[in-house]
């Protein structure tokens, strides 16, 4: 029994250590998903000043681009950067509104997986010293305790069940 608490309470320690990197992990997301929106933005306003100067609407200078194979991917390119920069500007604007606290329950926001990639690859773990690090750290440390004790028990329910029935 002894060695279930032990495991159950390094469960809780790793969920702990975890889980009070969120909060630093998603500032940084913040910091590169601004730089793809920063980036994208410019190259939204090149393209709307180009169809301006022509006389054209966004959407009507996207249905110019057609014709040739070239012409047709680069529609297509355009149109993706359209979706991706207003996807992204959305999660952007929700995610600097929110707080470290309200951004724990936020993860859907963080869901780009070509930011979050480049953003985990460059990822270093820091010590939490805000209060979202230790309120993440703490609901950690209770969700791997909890885990590794439910797991514990159900794998020795059978032999408490024998030793019962003896």
């Amino acid at each position: 029994m002894m060695i279930g608490k032990a495991l159950a309470l390094a469960g809780g320690m790793v969920g702990a250590v975890a889980c009070s990197q969120y909060p630093e992990f998603s500032q940084q997301y913040i910091q590169r998903l601004a730089g793809q929106v920063d980036a994208l933005s410019i190259i939204v306003a090149d393209f709307d000043r180009s169809a301006g100067a022509s006389g054209l609407t966004r959407v009507a200078a996207l249905d110019q681009l057609q014709g040739t194979p070239f012409l047709a991917a680069r529609h297509v390119d355009m149109k993706n950067a359209f979706a991706r920069f207003d996807r992204l500007s959305n999660n952007l604007t929700f995610l600097r509104l929110a707080t470290p606290l309200e951004r724990i329950v936020m993860r859907h926001r963080l869901a780009d997986p070509d930011t979050f990639n480049a953003t985990w690859a460059d990822f270093r773990p820091a010590l939490p010293l805000t209060v979202a690090g230790a309120v993440a750290g703490g609901a950690g440390f209770i969700g791997g305790w909890g885990a590794v004790a439910l797991i514990l028990s159900l794998l020795l329910w059978p032999f408490r069940w024998r030793k019962a029935a003896h």
